[in-house]
């Protein structure tokens, strides 16, 4: 991560609003910062023209009981009770335009700062390794940047829009107490700050707690919401509506139990701040209104003093607000911090360069891997794939073999031992080009909830229609795209889902032809298929990988007949080695691998031609019986 962010564990707002100062003061944002520069003028023009409305409310009742108290020097028609009055409201209504010309103009400014953490979040996340994303949950991963994003907005809006104004008010609002009534009155006032601040601060650092929980049982419901959407086809196979309702509703129910607590923890709050302000301006006016009595003050005094206190009573309630906003945020982007604190397991090198491919060769040399130090999976892997030759892996399962196409596209580094391509480290050169230079067809295609064309643009999303139409041609879909109702446009669904097993894989070998790359990785890529599809799918990648060096990781070792060399892996080590008819004549891992899937076979044809049988016959009886 290029900027350290600090963590909300850390407890520290004044951290948090430094981390967060670049992006509401953009140093290549000239405009923005001109933004932030007005807000700041219209905000002091607020919060001074707000201390000055009292004045008139206090000239306009003394004017209206007929006190012959000082008045402000201007005209005598301007001191008439019905103008003084008029004048209140429109510096009211002045003040009030000013206030909104600040939120108006500082809104472009947050909503920038909320879209660049946004945006930082999201790329972070595409830099982790796919360890990271192999342990995550979707549905409360995309809560956690849903309420991180929120809370950030709230921070940047309430420091800067509320905390600056309630400060200069209680600036503003002491000096004229203290030069008008005397340093009574502000003890007073300060009393009741100090007192309503400390209890804001305790009853909101004990609501964290429950906020927190509440959050967590959020993300659970949600996370649980979107799995079993996402495997909607797995929860009817099992008929499990019931039990997928039961488990969303167990996490709603923490999390209604959380969300009362925080509402009626709320009630109490309030109720406490109303009574530690109440008893504060009861004891304020009880001081005025005995001066008003004593003659040292008069009506216009009081109702000063108390409009001056009702007038405090917003912004200091904004204290607590804030005070509860912010840490509430906090709480909401700690999470999203903890994301971005996360450290990137495969980074570039500083000084590595552009992958230059030459003849496309690729060499494995002596490659040591775990996922866990506790259990190896490779432990000395040595193989080549010339260029323009395909090699393949074989194995059973747990062997290694989908580990290797990883290591190759680089999504974990090798703990020991090197692969080159074209006789550059792969850990030497930058993962952006690396990858550029891999066309890879998995074994489980998932596409993008978007249409047919979208999804093989991906290979190359420069490539003009006519290209792409050509790439689905190479990979033998296009007839039946062109018969589809809305043809290139049709939607996939989610994850691929509107389209068959073979189709999706049609769909991902014409994006791979589409991104042309020199080397080309199938990670069993027909091993979902029946054999009349897979038949057809190897025919388009034969067509795929000629003249490309070629490196298959195959389940169905019919697939892999007419490989260069194919390799045989067992426990992490290369068990055997050779063409296909040497590994047959060898006699051994391979040769017993092929006679059980030549076995397999046999009998699903025999029981396929069974069953074809058995309908047939149905179908004779029916005729006969209709004679």
């Amino acid at each position: 991560m290029a900027d350290k962010t600090v963590s909300a564990d850390s407890g520290s707002t004044l951290k948090t609003l430094l981390n967060l100062w670049p992006y509401m003061w953009p140093a290549d944002r000239a405009d923005l910062k001109a933004r932030v520069v007005w807000a700041t003028v219209y905000l002091v023009l607020a919060k001074v023209i707000l201390v000055g409305v009292p004045y008139f409310f206090k000239w306009a009742t003394n004017a209206l009981a007929g006190d012959h108290a000082p008045q402000p020097p201007l005209p005598d028609f301007l001191l008439a009770p019905v103008m003084l009055v008029l004048a209140y409201n429109v510096v009211r209504l002045a003040q009030l335009g000013f206030n909104q010309l600040r939120d108006a103009l500082f809104a472009r400014v947050g909503q920038h700062a909320v879209r660049q953490l946004a945006y930082k979040t999201f790329v972070h996340l595409h830099a982790l390794s796919l360890r990271f994303h192999l342990e995550r949950r979707t549905g409360g991963l995309s809560r956690v940047i849903e309420r991180g994003t929120k809370g950030i907005e709230t921070i940047v809006r309430f420091t800067i829009l509320n905390t600056l104004p309630t400060l200069l008010e209680f600036a503003l609002t002491a000096v004229i107490f203290a030069v008008a009534y005397g340093w009574l009155y502000v003890l007073v006032v300060a009393v009741t700050v100090a007192v309503y601040t400390w209890f804001t601060v305790w009853a909101s650092d004990w609501r964290i707690g429950i906020r927190r929980e509440m959050n967590e049982s959020d993300t659970d419901a949600n996370t649980k919401a979107i799995d079993s959407l996402l495997n909607f086809e797995t929860v009817k196979y099992f008929n499990n509506e019931r039990m997928e309702a039961e488990r969303f509703d167990r996490s709603m129910s923490r999390y209604e139990i959380a969300a009362t607590r925080i509402w009626t923890s709320l009630g109490w709050l309030n109720f406490g701040q109303g009574a530690i302000f109440g008893a504060g301006m009861a004891v304020a006016m009880w001081m005025s209104a005995r001066e008003v009595m004593a003659g040292t003050q008069n009506i216009g005094d009081f109702v000063f003093i108390n409009a001056m206190l009702m007038q405090l009573s917003v912004p200091l309630n904004f204290i607590g607000f804030i005070y509860r906003e912010i840490r509430q945020g906090l709480t909401d982007i700690e999470h999203m911090f903890d994301l971005l604190d996360v450290k990137q397991e495969v980074v570039d090198k500083p000084a590595a360069k552009a992958l230059a491919i030459g003849q496309g060769k690729v060499e494995f040399r002596d490659v040591h891997f775990a996922y866990d130090p506790q259990r190896p999976i490779l432990k000395g892997i040595s193989f080549e794939v010339p260029a323009g030759k395909t090699v393949a892996i074989v194995g059973p399962s747990g062997a290694g073999k989908s580990t290797i196409s990883r290591l190759l596209f680089r999504f974990y580094d090798v703990q020991s031992g090197s692969i080159l391509i074209d006789g550059q480290d792969v850990r030497d050169v930058t993962q952006e080009t690396l990858r550029a230079a891999i066309g890879m067809v998995p074994q489980d295609t998932v596409l993008f909830n978007d249409t047919i064309a979208y999804n093989i643009r991906y290979g190359r999303p420069g490539a003009t229609d006519e290209e792409v139409r050509r790439a689905a041609e190479m990979a033998q879909i296009g007839p039946f795209i062109e018969h589809l109702p809305e043809g290139y446009k049709a939607m996939v669904g989610e994850r691929g889902l509107k389209l068959s097993g073979g189709e999706k894989q049609r769909v991902a070998i014409a994006r791979t032809i589409l991104k042309a790359p020199p080397i080309l990785m199938l990670d069993e890529a027909t091993s979902a298929l029946d054999t009349h599809t897979e038949q057809e799918i190897q025919a388009a990648l034969d067509l795929v990988s000629r003249g490309r060096t070629t490196l298959v990781i195959a389940h169905r070792l019919s697939t892999v007949i007419s490989a260069d060399e194919i390799i045989v892996l067992k426990d992490g080590l290369i068990a055997e080695r050779g063409t296909h008819s040497s590994l047959l004549h060898h006699g051994g891992l391979y040769a017993s691998m092929w006679a059980r899937q030549r076995e397999a076979s046999e009998a699903e044809e025999r029981l396929r031609i069974a069953r074809a049988t058995d309908e047939l016959g149905v179908v004779v009886r029916r005729k006969t019986e209709e004679v």
